[in-house]
């Protein structure tokens, strides 16, 4: 048979389930998820940041060699993409298709002169955007970033195979 409560046991009751409640708080079943929530944006936005930054690199060194057989080309005066110009032919060589739809090509003379011994400058330039899926949020000085390959070499032969265009500085 049960026993009736006491009005002391009655008053006990919900400090009880108080004091359950609260030694229920400290199992910390669950906690890991959470953690894990917070932390897995944080883990691929630098994952995909890493990757990112190599992407940049590998632009940077197919615009340079761009800009080295761009040099090359024009200072022993040949244009493989004849009839077109020896810079859409240099835009042509880029690895990406990015680079390729994209890319800016110049052929300067610094010293304005396209003569033997004078020097020609060819710069391959893009602009490339840092994790575009974040581009709304980040400034746009910080999203994206132009990045030039430049190279200047000693003519060797008079320019006339092409014409000095698109120069940058």
């Amino acid at each position: 048979m049960k026993q009736k409560q006491t009005a002391n046991e009655c008053d006990a009751a919900p400090y009880r389930r108080l004091l359950r409640g609260l030694a229920r708080a400290g199992c910390e079943r669950g906690v890991a998820v959470v953690e894990f929530a917070v932390l897995v944006p944080v883990l691929l936005l630098i994952v995909f940041g890493i990757g990112d930054f190599g992407l940049a690199m590998n632009t940077y060194n197919n615009e340079t060699q761009l800009a080295n057989q761009g040099a090359r080309l024009a200072v022993v005066n040949n244009n493989p993409g004849a009839p077109g110009s020896l810079q859409a032919y240099i835009k042509s060589q880029g690895d990406t298709a990015d680079i390729r739809a994209n890319a800016t090509v110049g052929i300067c003379f610094p010293d304005g002169q396209s003569t033997v011994g004078h020097p020609v400058q060819v710069t391959v330039s893009i602009v490339h955007t840092f994790l575009p899926f974040l581009s709304n949020v980040l400034p746009s000085h910080v999203a994206s970033k132009t990045i030039t390959g430049k190279a200047v070499m000693r003519l060797e032969q008079n320019a006339t195979n092409y014409a000095a265009s698109g120069c940058a500085s």
